[in-house]
């Protein structure tokens, strides 16, 4: 089993040819990477994805820039009557959309057909997202998220080739607040966000498996981030969990144990040389987003359901998780 390298120091990702800095490679517990990206015509991909979850609903938002195109998505969930609703607006080349090279910043996304608003400055992020027709009614949501001053997170470069690479900041068990307004109804929120802040040099063809979860257990608050397919062979990967703000680096890669015909089954997350997490995963509702544009093709079976099992940390103690909300996916994309 690979042990990564932690980075205690900022770093630029690239050099300034626009290839990956070697010195950028390894994983923090903070961001510290400036993704000063640049050339790679077409290859370019940044996001800026939060979810942000209770015991009884969901609502993420996105920007996105594929280097050609420009996307802004939004959806809700409510868990007990499965009522679900995503809008998601494409513009050509990127236009009407801001994405910073730091975690930190501005983030926007402006249509008449919805607006995204994103702003960081390291202690609180402000969510805002608004439609004036948002599955046949007006949509506004107002998050707070507040980022504790000692939390650390996951941080890593995936390292595929000088001229192929990711980074991608994940950042679980953020405490949140705020309402989503649906026409008439007034829904609040209180619960934990969930940032994955990606930047990076894509090959067209990409797979992956993605795993995250928030919440609260025996007295401890638990953030899991768990990944894999896309970071295979590469020495890195972008698995760890935070409890009570701190980190817990998985060096393990994981195995992602599913039913592609049936992905309502449950699935099995565990550690492949170790016993370090050992996951089992139960959905209640499936996402399915599918984008045939052009040169644009993705899917995602994105579900959402409870973790129960453990996890262990770096100093060893066991921590046992019942029915945490969160998701994992299965994503496959031509972009």
């Amino acid at each position: 089993m690979n042990v990564e390298r932690e980075l205690l120091e900022p770093v630029p990702l690239c050099d300034d040819r626009g290839r990956l800095n070697p010195d950028a490679v390894g994983w923090s517990r903070r961001p510290l990477h400036r993704c000063n990206l640049r050339g790679h015509w077409l290859r370019k991909k940044r996001w800026n994805y939060w979810a942000i979850t209770t015991e009884t609903h969901l609502f993420s938002l996105t920007v996105t820039d594929l280097d050609y195109a420009g996307l802004g998505f939004a959806y809700f969930l409510d868990f007990g009557t499965g009522d679900f609703t995503e809008q998601t607006v494409l513009h050509l080349l990127g236009r009407g959309l801001t994405l910073p090279d730091d975690v930190e910043g501005e983030v926007r996304f402006d249509d008449e057909k919805m607006r995204l608003y994103m702003y960081d400055d390291g202690e609180t992020v402000r969510l805002t997202a608004a439609s004036p027709d948002f599955g046949g009614v007006p949509m506004q949501a107002d998050f707070t998220v507040t980022r504790p001053p000692e939390q650390e997170s996951v941080n890593v470069v995936i390292p595929w080739s000088r001229h192929r690479f990711q980074f991608t900041s994940k950042q679980e068990a953020l405490p949140a607040r705020g309402e989503v307004r649906l026409g008439d109804r007034r829904i609040p929120f209180e619960g934990f966000a969930c940032l994955d802040f990606g930047r990076g040099v894509w090959p067209y063809r990409g797979f992956w498996n993605w795993a995250a979860a928030s919440g609260v257990q025996g007295g401890h608050t638990i953030g899991l981030n768990l990944g894999g397919g896309w970071t295979d062979g590469t020495g890195m990967n972008e698995n760890g969990f935070v409890v009570d703000g701190r980190v817990t680096k998985i060096h393990d890669d994981l195995n992602f144990e599913y039913d592609p015909a049936d992905f309502m089954r449950p699935w099995r997350i565990r550690t492949r040389e170790t016993d370090q997490v050992n996951l089992l995963f139960e959905p209640f509702f499936e996402r399915v987003a599918r984008t045939d544009a052009l040169v644009v093709r993705s899917e995602v079976h994105q579900m959402i359901g409870r973790f129960s099992g453990w996890v262990t940390t770096e100093a060893g103690e066991r921590i046992a998780i019942e029915r945490v909300v969160g998701w994992a996916e299965e994503h496959r994309a031509r972009w």
